[in-house]
C-alpha cells in the first residue's frame, strides 16, 4: 500500500514541539499586486526540495532524502514505491524534479540527485515512468553523471530545466573545489545540456581533453540552485557566492561566468577571492546580493491573477525567508515577499492556475500564494 501523508495541520502541531509552531495553514500578505493569500497545501514535509505540475492537476515532490510525493490539491499525499536510488551525502540527496512537457505520452519524469562514486558522489540524472495509478515509479535509467566524483557533499546545484528545443540544462555547483569551475574537462561548477536521453548534442561548444563532444554549456559556476527560461526561450540561473555575492546570471552558450577567478564576495574567512570582480573575457551577473540571501529555486511569472508582475523573477531565498521579485533592466531586485510562510524557500513556481506556489524548508510545507478571491 502506499504511504499517505496528512494535510491536517492540527494533528503536526500538536504533535510538534513549541519551536515548530510557525508553520501557517493560511495567511493574508501584502504585496506590491495588492492583498495575496498564502495556502499550505500541503505539510509535515520533511526536508523538500523541489516539485512540479502534471497535466492532470497533481503535483509531483521531492524530499531530499530519496522520497518522491504525489500530490492531489485538497486530498492526501501519496508516497510513491520504488523512488530513484540516491546517496545522501551533506547537502546532497534527491533534488530536482522535472515534468517534461511530453510527459501526457511518456509519463517519464526526470530527478537530480547524488550518486555514490567511490569514496564521493556526483550529481547525476535519473528517468523513470510514473505508473498509470500514480502509486509507483519503473523502468529507471540513470542517463547521466558527472565525472569524476568528489567528497565534501557540498555544492551539488542540481537544477533541470527543458529548453524550448526538448534538451535539458541541468546545473552542477564546483562541489567546494573552486579551482575546477575553471577545468572544463571536469563538470564541475557547469551548466550542462543533454539530451533526454543523455546523450551530447551535436551543437553544445566544447570538446573533452579526448576530443569528444563535451555536455558543458557554459561554466565557471560556484553553485547555481535555481533556473528558469523566460518568455523568450533565455536560460538564467541563480547561483550561491561564498560571503556575498550570490548572483543572477543569463546564461549564454560557451560563456565564462568567473567563479573563482572574479566574484562580488569574499571567502568565510573575510580573505578576498581570485582578481577582483572582473576581468576580459569573464561575464559579468544580471544582479548581485551582498550579503547573500542564499538563493534557491525560480520561475518568471506570466499569469493573469497578479498581472502586474507579469514577465518579472521570483527567486526564493533560504538565508533570510522570503521570496525575491525582480524586474528592469539593469535587473533589481525591487520586492520581498515574506511572512511565516516562506521560511526558508528552496523552490518557486507558476502553476497552471496562475498561482505562484512554492516550497518551504522551514515549514515543511508547499504554499499557494494567490490573488484574494483566486
Amino acid at each position: 500500500m502506499p504511504i499517505l501523508r496528512s494535510l491536517s495541520l492540527s494533528l503536526i502541531l500538536a504533535a510538534a514541539p513549541l519551536g515548530a509552531m510557525a508553520q501557517v495553514a493560511s495567511e493574508t500578505l501584502q504585496t506590491s499586486a495588492g492583498p495575496v493569500q498564502v495556502s499550505a497545501v500541503v505539510t509535515g514535509l520533511d526536508t523538500p526540495w523541489a516539485f512540479g505540475f502534471l497535466p492532470d492537476g497533481k503535483i509531483v515532490l521531492t524530499e531530499r532524502d530519496g522520497s518522491v510525493l504525489l500530490v492531489t490539491p485538497g486530498a492526501a499525499a501519496v508516497t510513491l514505491r520504488n523512488p530513484p536510488e540516491v546517496y545522501l551525502d551533506g547537502q546532497g540527496g534527491l533534488l530536482d524534479v522535472l515534468v517534461p512537457r511530453d510527459f501526457a505520452q511518456s509519463r517519464t519524469l526526470f530527478f537530480t540527485h547524488a550518486k555514490q562514486q567511490g569514496r564521493g558522489s556526483g550529481t547525476a540524472v535519473t528517468k523513470a515512468v510514473l505508473s498509470e495509478d500514480g502509486t509507483a515509479l519503473s523502468r529507471h535509467e540513470t542517463i547521466f553523471e558527472i565525472a569524476p566524483g568528489s567528497s565534501g557533499g557540498r555544492h551539488f546545484g542540481s537544477r533541470l530545466v527543458e529548453a524550448p528545443d526538448g534538451t535539458l540544462f541541468l546545473t552542477v555547483g564546483d562541489r567546494g573545489d573552486r579551482p575546477s569551475a575553471q577545468d572544463r574537462s571536469l563538470h564541475n561548477g557547469s551548466v550542462l545540456r543533454i539530451t533526454k536521453d543523455g546523450e551530447v548534442p551535436a551543437d553544445n561548444p566544447f570538446v573533452n581533453t579526448a576530443g569528444v563532444q563535451s555536455e558543458i554549456w557554459s561554466y565557471g559556476h560556484r553553485n547555481p540552485q535555481g533556473a528558469a527560461i523566460d518568455a523568450s526561450g533565455q536560460l538564467w540561473v541563480n547561483e550561491h557566492g561564498a560571503r556575498g555575492g550570490d548572483e543572477v546570471n543569463r546564461i549564454r552558450k560557451g560563456a565564462n561566468y568567473g567563479w573563482p577567478v572574479i566574484a562580488y564576495g569574499r571567502h568565510y574567512s573575510g580573505m578576498s577571492i581570485g582578481e577582483g570582480t572582473e576581468k576580459p573575457g569573464m561575464e559579468q551577473p544580471e544582479t548581485y546580493w551582498d550579503p547573500s540571501i542564499a538563493p534557491s529555486g525560480m520561475a518568471f511569472y506570466d499569469g493573469s491573477q497578479m498581472s502586474d508582475w507579469a514577465g518579472d523573477m521570483f527567486v526564493g531565498s533560504l538565508k533570510f525567508d522570503y521570496i525575491s521579485r525582480l524586474e528592469g533592466s539593469p535587473l533589481r531586485e525591487v520586492e520581498q515577499i515574506s511572512g511565516d510562510s516562506t521560511l526558508r524557500v528552496r523552490d518557486v513556481r507558476q502553476g497552471p492556475d496562475g498561482a505562484l506556489w512554492f516550497l518551504s524548508v522551514g515549514n515543511g510545507a508547499l504554499y499557494r500564494l494567490a490573488g484574494i478571491g483566486s
